[in-house]
Order: structure tokens, then C-alpha cells, then sequence
């Protein structure tokens, strides 16, 4: 590429920031003109040729961008960082590049309406209804895990391969999206990630790969995770960036699921959101509660704390904490303490359903 093409890049970094973000101020206008106008078409686009692969493209992607780092930064070792303005305008270049196709292909997503405003719900709750939810929970999760196993006590086993279980996301949507059309998720795109093992000591369930739409899952997370994080990654897809909304979207997905596996796992998904937010605002009534779980509910509890236990490691920490900052820095002010938020939509979420009568209001 001529030099002048990549001082032109280099110089176009600083204005996309600007630009970005004073559009983040107007997240109306990006609701209309990209979450709901152009990002579905975009998103179809690429899921369709990409869909057929039997492998991610995107993981492949990321080896060969690691790999031109390194090749990089060993030519910028072998003549000891000279010519720095050369070098210092070739990154700033490639950075503009990856800014432009974050934001254009998935990026600006992070800065649409809040989902709790779509959906016309309060984003506060009070401690009572707070209890409420968590009772529903319970009740629910308990009579799914009866229905599932005569024993109290066992831990729920799903018998899905992990490849049944990703047509069963798929369905989830389906069924889904007879209730909600924005919900449709046509031309899947849903895979197992190369990088499963990695992500499991980094700590991450998953990620949606913004360059090329592809939802990838790590499969060797406990198959009681799944149903959720598969669900979770496919509202990523749908054009729900943030954490705690693709949280709601997949409590939504699971929870309405017509497979009862899928319907256990993400009622107890949702109950332990619950549970943890009623833990810091009443630990007597957490207590108190808790005590009403079937015992083989927290032990699919217990099963998934464990598997993490296994693979703590020190670097762990630091991948959490850069996780955590991109959060902030993609319009998510209490970074990873935000997924949170999932707990005041179900809250509002299901006492407008329960003062309706009907099954949902509608996100738009």
C-alpha cells in the first residue's frame, strides 16, 4: 500500500473516534438507521456463506492476525525500533482498518436504545419484587427438575450432543420468534469455538466474533451452561451487544424453550441471577429462600462452580480485567458488574406480563 494511503488511514483513527462518539449520544438514531436498519442485512449477509463452514473462519482469522503481530513486532526487534515514524503510521493504519469493520459490521450495536427502554420497562425494582421473581423462580426451576428427575438430590444431566444441542438454540429462536419477529434468526451461524480449550482458562463461555458474525460457544464448559450460552451468543448476533441484554434475550430464549432441558437450564440460569442480586440486598431472605431449592438444582450449581475451580489459573485475573475494560470502553459504565441489569428486566418483564395477561409487550 503507498504511503500516502496509509498516512490518509493513520489520520482517519482519531476522526472515526470522534465521529463514534458523538453519535453515541443519539442512540435513537442508531436504533433506527443501524440496529433496525442496516445490521440485520448485514448480519444475514454474513451468516449465510458463513454458515455452511463446518469450522469458524473467524477463529482462523484471529491465528493469522496473532501471527502478522508477531512476524511484526520480530522485524520491529531485528532493527531495534528504528524508523519509528514509519512503523508508528503502519499500526496506527491497520487500527483505523479494524476500528472501521468493528464498528460497521457490529459495533455500533453497543450504542443503540437500552433494552429496557424498547421494551418500555422500568429499569428499577424494589426488594419485594425482587422476592416475588425469585419465588417464581424457584417454583419453576423446581417443578422443571421434578418433572426431569424423581431424586431431589441429582444433578441434571442433559443427553444432547453438543452438536443437538445447537439445533436446539436454533429451534429455541424459531419458537421464539412467533412471539417476537425481531427475535427471527434465519441463516444460523452457530459454532464450536477452535479455541475452547484457551477460553476455559481465560474464563469465557463464549463470544460472537465482530468480523465475521460467527457465534462461537466453548463446548467444554458443563452441558448445563449451554442451552444458555449458546442463546446468549445468538442475541449477540441478532444485534444485542451488551452482556446483560444478550442475558435477558437468552433467559427469553430458553425459558420458552418446548425442549424441558432447555427450559430447566434457563430457569435455574435466571434463578441464580436472582439469587445472587436478593443476596446482596437481604441475606436473610436469600437464606430463607434457599432453602426451598431442590437440592439438585444447586448441585448443577455446584457442578459448574467447580469446573471453573479446576481451571483457575494466575493469568485468569488479568484476561477477566481487559474483558472488563473493553466493557467500559463499549459503552458499558460498570463493566462486567452490569450483567446485573439482566435481574431489573426480568423483574419488569414478568410483572408487565403478569399485569397484561399476555406473553410479552413487543421490543419495539
Amino acid at each position: 500500500m503507498k504511503r500516502k494511503s496509509l498516512y490518509i488511514l493513520a489520520g482517519l483513527l482519531p476522526v472515526q473516534i470522534i465521529v463514534i462518539g458523538l453519535l453515541a449520544e443519539y442512540p435513537l438514531f442508531i436504533e433506527n438507521w443501524y440496529s433496525r436498519g442496516i445490521y440485520p442485512w448485514i448480519s444475514r449477509f454474513m451468516r449465510f456463506p458463513l454458515g455452511f463452514l463446518p469450522f469458524s473462519l473467524g477463529d482462523f482469522l484471529y491465528a493469522i492476525l496473532v501471527l502478522m503481530l508477531l512476524k511484526w513486532l520480530i522485524r520491529r526487534f531485528k532493527t531495534r525500533f528504528r524508523s519509528p515514524r514509519k512503523w508508528i503510521i503502519d499500526g496506527l493504519a491497520a487500527l483505523s482498518v479494524i476500528y472501521a469493520c468493528f464498528h460497521l459490521i457490529w459495533g455500533f450495536n453497543y450504542y443503540r436504545l437500552p433494552l429496557h427502554q424498547a421494551l418500555e420497562l422500568d429499569p428499577d425494582y424494589t426488594t419485594e419484587e425482587l422476592i416475588i421473581l425469585s419465588e417464581n423462580l424457584i417454583s419453576r426451576s423446581n417443578e422443571l427438575h421434578a418433572e426431569l428427575s424423581a431424586d431431589d438430590s441429582l444433578a441434571i444431566e442433559i443427553p444432547y450432543s453438543k452438536k443437538e444441542l445447537f439445533e436446539q438454540t436454533i429451534l429455541g429462536y424459531d419458537h421464539l420468534s412467533e412471539e417476537y419477529p425481531e427475535l427471527t434468526y434465519k441463516n444460523p451461524n452457530l459454532k464450536r469455538s477452535l479455541y475452547s480449550i484457551p477460553l476455559t482458562y481465560m474464563g469465557f463461555n463464549g463470544y460472537l466474533n465482530p468480523l465475521t458474525g460467527e457465534a462461537q460457544v466453548n463446548t467444554q464448559i458443563v452441558k448445563f451452561k449451554i442451552p444458555t450460552t449458546a442463546s446468549h451468543e445468538v442475541g449477540h448476533q441478532l444485534g444485542f451487544a451488551k452482556e446483560n441484554e444478550a442475558n435477558f434475550i437468552a433467559c427469553l430464549a430458553t425459558m420458552n424453550h418446548p425442549d424441558i432441558y432447555f427450559r430447566y437450564s434457563g430457569h435455574a440460569f435466571a434463578l441464580r441471577y436472582s439469587l445472587n442480586e436478593l443476596y446482596r440486598r437481604d441475606k436473610e431472605k436469600f437464606e430463607e429462600l434457599k432453602e426451598k431449592i431442590r437440592p439438585g438444582i444447586l448441585a448443577n450449581y455446584r457442578e459448574v462452580d467447580d469446573f471453573w475451580l479446576r481451571h483457575q489459573n494466575p493469568f485468569e485475573p488479568l484476561f477477566l480485567a481487559t474483558y472488563n475494560r473493553y466493557l467500559m470502553v463499549n459503552n458499558q459504565a460498570e463493566g462486567m458488574k452490569s450483567y446485573s441489569y439482566v435481574v431489573a428486566l426480568l423483574v419488569n418483564y414478568f410483572a408487565e406480563e403478569k399485569n397484561t395477561g399476555a406473553t410479552g409487550t413487543g421490543f419495539y
